[in-house]
């Protein structure tokens, strides 16, 4: 896992951007980060070839407007942090091609964007950052508040959940090592156990118990650097399993989960894996850090192909 030293941070002139500054200063400072881009994206302009003409500077006005509403907001709500330079990046296009191109352009390590609840607005962006970015993205909901007591990390044991579990312990580590990791396993009962003369609950124990198992053997392989961390198991009865982790992590009052995508090469179409792609569509509730080591994103010829 890496440390947080670039960030691009999504606005978009909305009461959400309070948020995202407040986030942004947070990880800052802890991961003693060095550079932020905070951006803004306008939608493509239809103005016509006539219009641009008699006002030759429109765009120019129209982003430099941007640029001082974005520097304004951020002087209010982001304290002066010692070695961290800011830039104010507006673009004109499409949200995720020019996200993308500047995380690309410029090797960050995570983006942060917001998640619309009340506010107008859809998470398409974020589904498709998500899918091609080439670090971490993490989706803040309207209305969170930046704090690290408990992190629930959801995991099915495999190397896209050891490389969460672990960002997680590094994150709490950072933040004193003093907050609870929840580690969740939502396991299932298969159709056919009947045919194995065991009841469901009788089954519903067995597929427990192999969990528990399978934990012990992952948990060894991964240093958690004294971190408290608490395996829960959860049966996942109406094939939901993305509704169980986010009620779970409301239940046990999580501030944030965090869950592995799977990495891409230029040989593969596989996207970010099915679980994080519906707890992206459906959690509206908290933060949600969908990590990625660094430069595991598709192929270049995707990129620029998709761009």
């Amino acid at each position: 896992m890496y440390l947080i030293k670039k960030l691009i941070v999504c606005l978009d002139q909305t009461p959400l951007d309070q948020t995202l500054i407040e986030y942004a200063s947070f990880i800052a400072k802890v991961n003693q980060a060095k550079k932020i881009y905070f951006t803004n994206v306008i939608k493509n302009l239809s103005i016509p070839k006539e219009v641009l003409e008699e006002f030759p500077n429109l765009i120019e006005n129209m982003i430099n407007e941007r640029k001082e509403a974005m520097e304004k907001m951020v002087n209010e709500y982001f304290p002066e942090i010692k070695g961290l330079a800011i830039s104010y990046v507006v673009k004109e296009g499409n949200l995720a091609k020019k996200v993308l191109k500047l995380a690309e352009e410029k090797s960050v390590d995570m983006i942060l964007i917001g998640r619309k609840v009340e506010l107008p607005g859809t998470g398409v962006a974020s589904q498709r950052l998500a899918r091609r970015a080439s670090c971490s993205l993490l989706i803040v909901p309207e209305g969170s508040k930046p704090k690290i007591t408990k992190l629930l990390v959801p995991s099915d044991f495999s190397d896209y959940s050891k490389d969460a579990l672990e960002e997680a312990i590094m994150i709490v580590a950072r933040h004193g090592g003093h907050a609870e990791i929840v580690c969740q396993n939502v396991f299932s009962v298969p159709t056919g156990y009947h045919f194995t003369g065991k009841s469901y609950e009788e089954f519903s124990e067995i597929m427990k118990m192999h969990a528990e198992i399978n934990y012990r053997k992952f948990i060894r392989k991964i240093d958690t650097k004294g971190i408290k961390i608490t395996p829960i198991y959860t049966k996942d009865d109406d094939d939901d399993p993305v509704q169980e982790i986010v009620s779970k992590a409301i239940e046990v009052g999580a501030d944030g989960i965090i869950i592995g995508a799977k990495g891409r090469t230029a040989a593969t179409a596989l996207f970010i894996g099915s679980m994080a792609e519906r707890l992206i569509q459906f959690n509206d509730s908290l933060p949600l850090l969908v990590t990625r080591p660094k430069g595991k994103n598709a192929g270049i010829l995707d990129y620029i192909l998709e761009i």
